[in-house]
């Protein structure tokens, strides 16, 4: 195992952060800090985070319009850079779409929208307090055709809002950016059944034939890279209707189709037709944020390298830390039956099939 992980580190060395230990801290400590800070007082809920300490305020005196608060640790062995792209972006979101539904930064005393402190074991880290976004998280609420359209079109939105935003952490290399999934390959050695790992490494063969030549030319801007529907709240009293965007953490600069394949594959009908979904979803992001032809074209290959993806490094990381294998493998047998549902498919198809979801979208509402 120490070599089989010496390997996968020599191929794949940004994956480091994803087997960092958890760095929590005490729950009184983080409320002497909120006081120090912040000047705010109240309950303080641990919440669950994949690598930062993240806790819910509820404020003490909701007389004078105190609302639910999050504060954010990020992890010790993250560069502070890296939070500052996040906080950098949603400050940037804040100024060109004010009334995108993502988390709004909170000033310290100072007006400062983050403060890098040292935990009480001497780690340093940066401290944000975030306003909280209410909402039914979206594994909760049905599915529907109405829903997908409007993931589609709200990743559209923000897309447009992060146009233009410059940060020297954009360029990072990070795990999960689809660019490079050709590294995930090695970990596709935890996958016991052999069809299953031909079917994982026909999608990377695809996309590093087919697609990863054309990346350079494709349009490019700082993305989300995680429109999952853990990321995503929807209106309880309308589940069609997406009401907040959450995790900011995996923001990377990338072809700007890369977002679109990754919400898309999340979105795929495995268990009915899968290119119609795929071209509807991409026909519901082109109506408020055009597609080239060249974006269409590669559509595909990302959609199934980004699945490949999530079978690799998800049954990568299970076996490495089987204490918290439920949470890491979540997304891992539905991602199996997506990647088989459009094994099959060519980015040809999918093309003509997007052109077509336009045609009828333009047809409906002419």
């Amino acid at each position: 195992m120490e070599d089989l992980d010496a390997a996968i580190r020599a191929a794949l060395p940004e994956a480091a952060v994803l087997t960092a230990p958890p760095a929590p801290v005490a729950t009184d400590w983080a409320a002497d800090l909120l006081q120090r800070l912040y000047g705010m007082q109240g309950q303080l809920k641990p919440l669950t985070g994949e690598r930062d300490a993240n806790f819910l305020l509820e404020p003490a005196d909701t007389s004078n319009g105190g609302t639910r608060c999050m504060l954010k640790l990020s992890h010790p062995d993250e560069d502070p850079v890296v939070a500052d792209f996040q906080t950098q972006a949603l400050l940037h979101v804040a100024r060109t779409d004010p009334t995108l539904p993502v988390q709004r930064l909170l000033p310290d005393r100072h007006g400062a929208p983050s403060v890098q402190i040292e935990d009480a074991e001497g780690r340093a880290r940066v401290a944000r307090l975030f306003s909280y976004l209410e909402g039914m998280p979206m594994p909760q609420a049905p599915r529907s055709a109405a829903q997908r359209t409007s993931v589609a079109r709200m990743l559209a939105r923000l897309d447009c809002a992060l146009a233009g935003l410059d940060h020297p952490a954009a360029m990072r290399e990070l795990p999960w950016d689809i660019q490079r999934a050709d590294r995930v390959r090695p970990l596709l050695v935890h996958v016991a059944d052999p069809a299953r790992r031909a079917l994982a490494e026909a999608a990377l063969d695809g996309f590093a034939q087919r697609t990863q030549p054309r990346l350079a030319a494709l349009r490019r801007q700082p993305i989300h890279n995680d429109f999952n529907l853990y990321n995503l709240l929807v209106d309880p009293a309308d589940p069609t209707r997406v009401s907040g965007i959450l995790d900011f953490g995996d923001m990377v600069h990338a072809p700007l189709v890369d977002d679109l394949a990754v919400a898309a594959s999340y979105h795929i009908d495995e268990q009915g037709d899968a290119l119609a979904t795929i071209a509807r979803f991409a026909a519901d992001y082109h109506a408020v944020s055009p597609l080239t032809e060249a974006e269409t074209f590669v559509l595909l290959d990302l959609v199934r390298a980004r699945l490949a993806m999530v079978v690799a490094i998800s049954g990568w990381r299970g076996a490495r830390q089987p204490d918290n294998v439920l949470y890491l493998m979540r997304n891992n047998a539905v991602s199996w039956a997506r990647l088989q549902a459009c094994a099959n498919l060519t980015p040809e198809q999918v093309q003509d099939a997007i052109h077509a979801a336009c045609r009828t979208q333009e047809t409906t509402h002419a």
